[in-house]
């Protein structure tokens, strides 16, 4: 049993959150269930319920109230079975604080004067307080201005970092609950939070970046509750009475990276101890709308992995250079012991040049973290409110050897459920979906980001507008993405323009003002879409309309009555390989039938939104103005021939996969198509736009060979050049590192970005042979086509409903498959050369061979 889209049930902010269960192994379907809440001492059951429902079903009692706790079980009845299931192991709901009236705290951070135009040295805050008896139950409900960790009684609270993360502030700020029983004794204890810049008042955005974006106070927001034996309770919140003293932490900025001076830290700071210690002082209360306070949607950020150098070499009498053998996106963890006052810097970047770090592709991210040591004995430290991009990292200032022991690398991202898996036996294809799955995981910091390492790191919509279907299958990740969808949506502009990259920032003179842009903006309309259909959530449809149908209703009024998108700013097929590395919009591609192709693309997938939604009149009113849009495509961009008037890979790739050709138009369209690749060897001549399109184009017409020979393309540009240039990560350019082994001279070259690994949608559908038919996967197509010499592939997803895999091999005498299919869920294996065959629960083994003598 598992609640909306959370990986636990505490703390939701939803009064009446959605159930989801998957059912026993070979129990078959589901056709009727029961649900029991225990809550209050009682005990409330539904009595069967006749519904094959099993993914995000209504809660069906009364709504939660905040701060109860209610244990749900399910029982099912499946087909062939004369009684129902075990009861479920028993799962715990608890709502947070529902209502402005639970909360009776206020923001509270340091009272002394800083300059806000500086480096400001962050604070740290703390309370005494006595508990009288025995406790029961307690709970912290914390965020903040910046960021944050807790301690009570000298033990952190929660493993998440980077706290509370990064929302639309005036408008949403997550809070967080904490389960703090155990933190808590009889008699006196201490709360304090360490405090930190973050997006709210760090320096932060392009050009030198932007300070104090969402204001200039740097303060905490919490509220524990404690629950005695005897149910009396006990409340402290954040108010004038606590105390704020300078910490350890000199600077940090999550560009700029973290000093600290452990000669500064007494570890007892957030003990009862720790009032004695320090210059406290009073703190300033602030003020915040307490109405802005949302509980979250997804994970947070959190380590996720720890990963020790595989080489360390002296370059220097005081510099070691480390090689983690993988570029990730995290921190450093020490552990030293030296003389007081030793000063030891870590310096970050993705690549060497000549054998030193690569700086330059960093621009003015400085990514640098000192440590200086106590000199009281040994020492393990990290940053607390910093995040790199690296794989290689100098260590400076420290004379004696370094070894191994001595550093880790801990990887940070949103904490998601893994939830797909793909290999198969070429090895360097295998090596380019691990490298997709790295980017992600990267990029997945709280909100989808372009980039980890350089002074960017920004939500830019275009980027998982195309990457949404990849990232579906590889993680659960829709409480994440909702959550920045609304995000989206409230930074919306009133006309209906999307902004390049959501939460807005100032971006002057490119990005700002905001202009309206196709395929970035169209993230409104479509990812929501990817959501429903690979997480089968009609409710994201439903919260996020609203927004789709705003964006698709300023287009058509840019287009006008022609229909036609073909004026205003543009970034088109943004980084096609011919494009200059100063002027990555400069493509091959028409960037307004790049525009004018999304314009018919969104409002068909609106009208799409619509009849799902039970509105009829907005469907077929959004799906005739996806045809007229459409028909203009057609008669501006393709030509009596049956040429297009951009004669492109990226143009033919987006008339093919958005369907705006006409029957007579697609065949001779993918034949150009497949022409075009291999007149250039097979090397990539698409981008942001066209990338993700141009496999499935070439297999729907007919050229699966061709996809498969764009695939395992080698020479620059391809995706297996950056393979074969030793890249554990997609690059943001197919040369970010040239043949000749130089950095690309572009302004931008990241080493980690996600959106040309799209590409690994297509391998899991075509190659792999999964592909959702119905929202949630509860129908499924098993459909493998193999080819490019690849001899075997296996691919797994963990669907909603329970785990589909698909394990195929090439035989003498043709193909075999493994299937496993949800219970649940049904399925139809189309295997080469064979009549399609329906597939219920369960383990199946199919051979061609078999199939086909069956067949005769």
């Amino acid at each position: 049993m598992s609640f909306e889209h959370l990986p636990d049930g505490l703390g939701i902010g939803i009064s009446t959150p959605r159930l989801t269960w998957t059912l026993p192994t070979g129990g078959g379907s589901q056709e009727s269930y029961e649900l029991e809440l225990a809550r209050s001492g009682r005990i409330d059951r539904t009595g069967r319920v006749v519904s094959r429902d099993q993914v995000l079903v209504a809660w069906p009692g009364t709504p939660l109230t905040s701060r109860e706790r209610v244990t749900v079980r399910v029982r099912v009845w499946t087909a062939h079975a004369a009684a129902p299931s075990d009861w479920s192991e028993p799962s715990g709901v608890e709502a947070g604080l529902l209502d402005v009236a639970d909360w009776n705290a206020v923001p509270v951070g340091a009272d002394w004067d800083e300059d806000p135009a500086a480096d400001r040295r962050p604070a740290r805050v703390r309370k005494d307080f006595r508990l009288d008896r025995p406790v029961t139950r307690a709970r912290l409900y914390i965020t903040g201005h910046g960021l944050y960790e807790a301690e009570i009684n000298g033990r952190r609270v929660g493993d998440d970092i980077l706290a509370p993360g990064w929302t639309v502030y005036p408008h949403r700020l997550r809070y967080r609950t904490h389960d703090v029983t155990g933190h808590l004794v009889e008699g006196g204890n201490a709360i304090g939070a360490w405090l930190g810049d973050g997006w709210y008042r760090g320096k932060y955005g392009f050009d030198g970046g932007t300070r104090n974006i969402y204001g200039t106070d740097q303060a905490l927001l919490a509220q524990l509750e404690v629950t005695y034996d005897d149910g009396a309770t006990f409340f402290l919140a954040t108010d004038g009475t606590w105390s704020a003293a300078p910490g350890p932490i000199l600077t940090s900025g999550l560009y700029e990276g973290e000093t600290f001076d452990a000669r500064l830290h007494d570890p007892d700071w957030s003990t009862p101890a720790g009032a004695a210690a320090g210059e406290w002082t009073p703190v300033r209360a602030g003020s915040r709308d307490l109405g802005t306070l949302v509980a979250p949607l997804g994970p947070p950020v959190r380590c996720t992995e720890e990963i020790g150098p595989v080489a360390v070499t002296r370059t220097g009498d005081d510099r070691h250079l480390l090689d983690f053998g993988q570029n990730l996106v995290g921190r450093l963890r020490l552990t030293l012991d030296g003389p007081a006052g030793t000063a030891v810097t870590l310096r970050h970047a993705e690549v060497l040049q000549d054998g030193e770090l690569a700086r330059r592709p960093l621009r003015e991210a400085h990514a640098t973290d000192t440590l200086i040591l106590s000199g009281r004995g040994p020492l393990t430290w990290e940053p607390r409110f910093t995040l790199h991009g690296f794989r290689y990292a100098e260590v400076s200032g420290w004379t004696d050897d370094l070894t191994a022991h001595m550093v880790t690398a801990r990887v940070y991202h949103t904490d998601m459920r893994r939830t797909g898996w793909f290999e198969c036996s070429d090895a360097l294809v295998n090596r380019l979906h691990e490298n997709v799955v790295w980017s992600m995981r990267g990029n997945f910091v709280d909100i989808p980001t372009d980039c980890p390492q350089r002074d960017e790191r920004l939500g830019w919509t275009g980027d998982i507008q195309v990457f949404a279907p990849t990232a579906s299958f590889l993680y659960d990740c829709a409480g994440m993405l909702d959550s920045w969808l609304t995000d989206v949506g409230l930074e919306q502009l009133p006309d209906g323009t999307i902004p390049w990259y959501v939460p807005v920032i100032p971006g002057e003179p490119t990005w700002t003002p905001i202009h309206p842009g196709a395929a970035w903006g169209d993230v409104a309309t479509l990812t929501p879409w990817t959501i429903y259909q690979r997480f089968g959530d009609l409710d994201v449809l439903r919260r996020h309309y609203p927004m789709a149908k705003a964006w698709v209703e300023l287009v058509e009024g840019l287009a006008g009555p022609t229909r036609l998108w073909d004026t205003g700013f543009q970034l088109g097929d943004w980084l096609d390989p011919a494009a200059p590395p100063d002027d990555p919009a400069a493509g091959r591609t028409d960037r307004y039938l790049v525009a004018t192709a999304y314009f018919a693309h969104s409002a068909h997938h609106l009208a799409l939104t619509a009849a799902e939604l039970g509105d009829g009149a907005d469907a077929e009113r959004y799906s005739a103005l996806a045809g007229e849009a459409a028909d203009a495509f057609r008669r501006r961009y393709v030509l009596p021939s049956g040429r297009m008037t951009s004669d492109s890979p990226t143009a033919y790739a987006v008339a093919l996969a958005f369907d705006l050709l006409t029957p007579s138009q697609r065949q001779p369209a993918g034949d150009r198509l497949a022409q075009l690749v291999v007149e250039d060897d097979a090397r990539i001549a698409t981008g942001f736009v066209g990338t993700p399109l141009v496999c499935d184009a070439l297999t729907d017409t007919g050229h699966l060979d061709t996809a498969y020979r764009l695939l395992l393309q080698t020479q620059c540009p391809s995706w297996l050049y950056t393979v074969t240039m030793g890249a554990t990560t997609i690059w943001e350019r197919w040369d970010s590192l040239r043949p000749d082994g130089t950095l690309n001279p572009g302004g931008m070259t990241s080493f980690n970005h996600y959106a040309l690994g799209a590409v690994a949608d297509w391998l899991h559908r075509v190659v792999g042979g999964i592909t959702a038919a119905a929202p949630g996967y509860r129908k499924i197509v098993l459909r493998p086509r193999p080819g490019g010499g690849i001899t075997w592939a296996r691919t797994r997803h963990e669907t909603p409903y329970g785990t589909v895999s698909m394990s195929w091999e090439t035989t003498a005498t043709g193909l075999t498959a493994g299937i496993v299919v949800p219970e649940g869920c049904e399925a139809i294996a189309e295997l080469p050369g064979c009549t399609p065959i329906a597939l219920g629960p369960g383990e199946h083994i199919l051979n061609t061979a078999e199939l086909a003598m069956k067949a005769a």
